[in-house]
């Protein structure tokens, strides 16, 4: 299973609902608190409940929201091509209409007051016609009331989930599919069902390594406990951990009934009603054994006492070997890690390495990646179609979407952030400008262009005055910040220099595929 979709309703910023479509990798990009991180963490909180990296807090709930409760949906792809209910029998999602319009899972979970967990519902095309809805829900009698009621011809009236095809098929001509949202705490089979698809979903992994500083912090982000939640999906260690649990269990059995033997020998009264009450196997948490995992020095400094250089490194050199066993490995499970700003604290060269990394591993099976960044490397390594910009209009309402692409063909952080905020910024001249310089474009840009005086400054002290364009006069004020002998640059000289570069590149390569490779701009 992976996600197709998020919906955020009621959550911090996300005060409308909000939709948000993801892909293997996803990268958000954005200004900075304009809710990037919001995105990641609400997952932590949809898979983990309050249990994983983030917590419960009232503040989550959007300011000013008269509904004091808050919604996070997934979509989910990939889905399994069955489910087992009634112990052996296998049904689908999709004969038991579990499933949107499109044919995904759409799971919604609530939380009330900001403060703890409210429930889970499935919101389906669904049968709404009063003589078979709600068969989730009903009881073995109750459906079996209903087939007899209606002179259904069912042979198997053990098994609900027959029951269910049976009396869905009589009225097959007007069922009145429906959207609708379905408690999956509210009816055996609807529990079964949903206990059967937590199994399965995904594990979901959030790393906030620079968040943490005290030895009490629970959120400590070592990448072993992601590897450990990872190892107990795998089918092979649950078998062995079921025999061993099981066999615990029925030593269990045997003390408690020799106890209540003797018991009932001194007052059978008291022991009738006594019984043994053992966890079954799949109740077992066996992740809590190995909840102390972690990375330390020779001196047993652990990793969250560590600078943020050396835990971002550790970090990384985790992703790579991950990338490389996951590629080498068949697996079925799936994982999802979500990681803030990767690149923090980490020299461009290796911000490049850790992409390199996290790309690969969003190509391995039934994984996805999901990042916030502020990085020109990272985005620049990417494609348009794994980029989301979260923005908000002048009400406030925030949205995501796709980053289109621009005049300059590659993913840039400096066009984003000029296309989307307005933002005009040394590095993004820069930028246009050797984009031009590359192509060998720079006669042309500057041909017919006004000029202005410039006084360079050669190494023995003589003073040379230049005329240069206006866009060059900026480039050399950025680069030759030494150099005092000329008035700096306004913003409004600027701002007319990038649309200058801007206007007369999207001529150049209008209708035309202007990188034929990556590789072209990484070096």
């Amino acid at each position: 299973m992976k996600i197709n979709k998020v919906i955020l309703t009621n959550f911090r910023g996300y005060s409308n609902p909000t939709e948000i479509y993801f892909n293997d990798l996803t990268v958000f990009v954005g200004r900075n608190d304009i809710g990037k991180s919001t995105v990641l963490e609400a997952l932590d909180l949809f898979f983990n409940e309050g249990k994983g990296a983030i917590k419960f807090d009232k503040a989550d709930i959007s300011v000013g929201a008269d509904n004091k409760e808050y919604e996070i949906a997934v979509v989910f792809a990939d889905l399994p091509t069955e489910v087992i209910v009634d112990s052996t029998y296998k049904t689908t999602l999709e004969n038991e209409y579990l499933l949107n319009k499109d044919g995904n899972l759409h799971v919604i979970k609530k939380f009330s007051s900001g403060t703890k967990f409210k429930g889970t519902y499935i919101r389906a095309l669904h049968p709404t016609n009063p003589e078979c809805d709600d068969l989730l829900q009903k009881k073995v009698s109750e459906l079996r009331a209903i087939i007899k009621k209606e002179d259904i011809d069912c042979e198997r009236q053990t098994t609900n989930a027959v029951m269910r095809q049976a009396i869905w098929k009589k009225h097959s001509d007007n069922l009145q599919l429906a959207v609708k949202d379905i408690d999956v705490a509210v009816g055996d089979d609807a529990k079964r069902i949903w206990a059967k698809l937590s199994e399965i979903l995904p594990a979901y992994s959030l790393f906030q390594s620079d968040r943490q500083n005290t030895d009490g912090d629970k959120e400590i982000q070592d990448p072993l406990k992601a590897a450990v939640g990872q190892f107990f999906l795998d089918e092979k260690i649950q078998v062995k951990l079921n025999e061993v649990a099981s066999e615990v269990e029925e030593k269990l059995r045997e003390v408690s009934n020799r106890t209540l033997e003797k018991l009932r020998e001194m007052d059978p009264a008291v022991a009738d009603t006594l019984s043994p009450v053992i966890p079954s196997p799949t109740q077992l948490k066996w992740s809590d054994v190995f909840k102390n995992v972690s990375i330390t020095a020779d001196d047993d400094i652990p990793i969250n006492k560590r600078g943020s250089g050396v835990k971002r490194l550790i970090l990384l050199n985790f992703f790579r070997a991950e990338a490389e066993r996951r590629q080498k490995d068949n697996h079925n499970t799936g994982l999802i890690y979500a990681i803030e700003e990767p690149e923090t604290s980490q020299h461009f060269s290796n911000q490049k390495i850790l992409a390199e990394a996290l790309i690969s591993l969003s190509k391995t099976q039934n994984t996805q990646v999901i990042l916030t960044t502020h990085s020109g490397v990272v985005v620049k390594m990417l494609d348009f179609k794994d980029l989301r910009l979260i923005s908000k209009d002048t009400d406030e309402k925030k949205t995501v979407t796709h980053v289109e692409k621009g005049i300059l063909g590659y993913p840039s952080m400096n066009e984003v952030n000029y296309t989307s905020f307005d933002e005009i910024t040394e590095e993004y001249h820069d930028e246009l400008y050797g984009f031009i310089s590359s192509h060998n474009w720079l006669s042309d840009y500057e041909n017919g262009k006004k000029r202005i005086p410039y006084l360079r400054e050669k190494d023995n002290g003589t003073i040379i005055e230049q005329n240069l364009t206006e866009t060059k006069y900026i480039r050399h004020v950025i680069h030759h910040p030494e150099n005092t002998h000329n008035d700096g640059y306004t913003f409004e000289m600027i701002k007319q220099s990038v649309e200058n570069m801007r206007t007369f590149i999207a001529e150049k390569t209008e209708g035309t595929e202007v990188w034929s490779d990556k590789d072209d701009f990484d070096s």
